[in-house]
């Protein structure tokens, strides 16, 4: 079974930068690709950052140019550098694995930007 943790997140002044890490743990034989989604209060989930198992990436438009994800494939974890932040970063934000036949989400870590 596939486990994921997420450290990172915490408090940050607007303009401040934050990185992300998530490590999965279990039985990965092959994945799709590792993504970041967060979530803010009355807000739908929405895609952060995703790099598939090619290395191809994905971000969402509100995160362009300040956000860049990565992986490390010998540690199985993925990274997501956060700078430039601004209050409307703040959310809970959680790691997803895709994997053959399933998909994996981590509990979730709280980012607060404060203005």
């Amino acid at each position: 079974q596939v486990q994921l943790v997420e450290s990172g997140g915490g408090l940050v002044q607007a303009g401040g930068s934050l990185r992300l890490s998530c490590v999965a743990s279990g039985s990965i034989f092959r994945f799709n690709g590792m993504g970041w989604f967060r979530q803010a209060p009355g807000k739908q989930r929405e895609l952060v950052a995703y790099i598939m198992s090619s290395g191809t990436t994905n971000y969402g438009d509100s995160v362009k140019g300040r956000f860049t994800i990565s992986r490390d494939n010998a540690k199985n974890t993925a990274y997501l550098q956060m700078n430039s932040l601004k209050p409307e970063d703040t959310a809970v934000y959680y790691c997803k694995i895709v994997l053959a036949t399933d998909y994996v989400w981590g509990q979730g870590i709280q980012v607060t930007v404060s203005s």
